[in-house]
């Protein structure tokens, strides 16, 4: 079996990369009957000499490889017919600005396994760039609070090489005593939480949270039982009767926000599950948020200040709650937003290490030992040029005219 690292070509650039020199060196190690190639990149957070270095083939064509594993989604004219690819394809949610991409890969004969729904036999995620995010989200909601309040000046986390630099600078600064709340119980707020926990910032309860007052910053990580409940009053403690039946709940959230100075966003948005807040609660003099740290990022939704996603380059903006219109984030009004929607992205030689461990944890064994855990059927959304029964519902999105 040939594998090939492919060069990332979607823009704007993305330097990660499904493994590391060092990552794919330990992939040789444990499977000795593959051969893994590298296409050449000249934007790769590893440069090219270090896979050389590590012993394996550079090249600028991968054509003779069987499966090709990317990041991001691979432009049409650069997919090759009858291989097996594995990237973020933005397809399985019906994404109208990839629909092209999916039917050319049915046309090519191509079987496409998306990183998104490399799952296990309960459907959950085992790989992904979440823990990335949230590092680098909570980092980035800090530095906007120094920016919109004039507090301190931490640098972009895209000029830092890692984790590490990210945690030296935030223990830098002095922050007042404000409440911090995290949403979410993944990768994503994990991530967020070991920023917190790495500041020594104090984890209190949800009781703790809304009825106490503190003379240092304290943080409360909540779920979604938490910050919803059920319209009939009832009393739940399983979190699988509000993923079941979403409609019968309503946001509980508005308890937190009058107490709340920093809020992000690490929770996962089901459809049908009630908004957290709306444009209408944060016209309430009682809403106590002032940054919102965005990290889920779905537009004009759930976070209802949240009006689109920022850029790496400009990544926050001011959300004014009585017109309910973007201004600028130093307005007096304004909610700050953070809501970069590739955070990974500024911490692109960690999150490719991260995500490597899992790659090879998880993908790279199912491919010697006849899938025995189903890793690699579960994943499958194209074969022999049509859709697979799981992915099925998609023939509808592929069928419709551009």
């Amino acid at each position: 079996m040939k594998f090939a690292i492919i060069k990332e070509r979607k823009n704007p650039p993305d330097r990660r990369v499904v493994f590391s020199p060092s990552k794919l060196k330990e992939a040789q190690k444990q499977f000795p009957n593959a051969t893994f190639k590298v296409e050449a990149s000249d934007i790769r957070v590893f440069p090219d000499d270090e896979y050389a270095r590590a012993g394996f083939e550079v090249t600028n064509d991968v054509s003779d490889c069987d499966v090709l594993i990317g990041v991001k989604e691979v432009p049409v004219e650069a997919l090759i017919p009858s291989k097996k690819y594995f990237f973020f394809s933005h397809t399985i949610k019906k994404q109208l600005y990839n629909r092209k991409l999916l039917k050319a890969i049915l046309e090519r004969n191509i079987e496409l396994y998306d990183h998104e729904t490399i799952v296990n036999k309960d459907g959950f995620r085992l790989i992904g760039f979440g823990r990335y995010a949230g590092i680098v989200g909570a980092y980035n909601g800090f530095r906007a609070w120094g920016l919109k309040y004039n507090s301190w000046q931490l640098p972009k986390s895209e000029t830092l090489p890692n984790q590490t630099a990210l945690i030296s600078e935030l223990n830098k600064i002095n922050l007042p005593s404000i409440k911090i709340l995290l949403t979410g119980s993944g990768k994503v707020s994990n991530g967020a939480q070991e920023m917190f926990d790495a500041m020594g910032i104090k984890s209190v309860s949800v009781y703790e949270y809304l009825k106490q007052s503190f003379t240092k910053p304290v943080y409360c990580k909540i779920d979604v039982l938490d910050y919803n409940k059920r319209k009939d009053g009832k009393a739940v403690d399983d979190v699988f009767d509000f993923f079941n039946n979403p409609e019968d709940y309503e946001s509980d959230f508005f308890r937190f926000a009058k107490v709340t100075d920093y809020y992000i966003a690490g929770h996962f948005y089901g459809d049908g599950a009630p908004y957290l807040y709306t444009r209408q609660d944060v016209k309430s003099p009682d809403f106590n948020i002032k940054v919102v740290a965005d990290i889920s990022c779905d537009i004009d939704g759930p976070v209802a200040t949240t009006l689109r996603a920022s850029t790496i380059e400009n990544p926050i903006y001011g959300y004014d709650p009585l017109t309910e219109t973007e201004v600028d984030y130093r307005n007096d009004k304004a909610i700050v937003v953070m809501a970069v929607d590739n955070l990974p992205c500024e911490l692109p030689k960690d999150a490719s290490e991260g995500f490597g461990d899992m790659f090879l944890r998880y993908v790279i064994p199912a491919f010697f030992n006849n899938d025995k855990d189903g890793v690699l059927q579960r994943a499958k959304i194209t074969e022999n040029g049509k859709l697979t029964q799981r992915f099925a519902y998609l023939q509808d999105y592929v069928d419709e005219k551009e």
